[in-house]
């Protein structure tokens, strides 16, 4: 039953996937337009800046 159950999932996962591919392409051509930075990239980072300081911080070699 066990497999069973994740037999399922997995025939769901790539009927999903499948169907994410299938979808029709951009009707605007073969251009590649450009996309400017949003917000969420700006939040991202700015946590991946902290996140490094931190680190950065942390694993600093004593002053002798």
């Amino acid at each position: 039953m066990k497999y069973l159950r994740s037999a399922i999932v997995i025939v769901i996962f790539n009927l999903a996937s499948f169907i994410a591919e299938a979808q029709p392409g951009d009707p605007g051509g073969g251009g590649n337009p450009t996309v400017p930075i949003t917000g969420i990239e700006y939040l991202l980072m700015g946590g991946a800046a902290m996140g490094l300081r931190n680190f950065l911080l942390r694993h600093r070699k004593p002053k002798n």
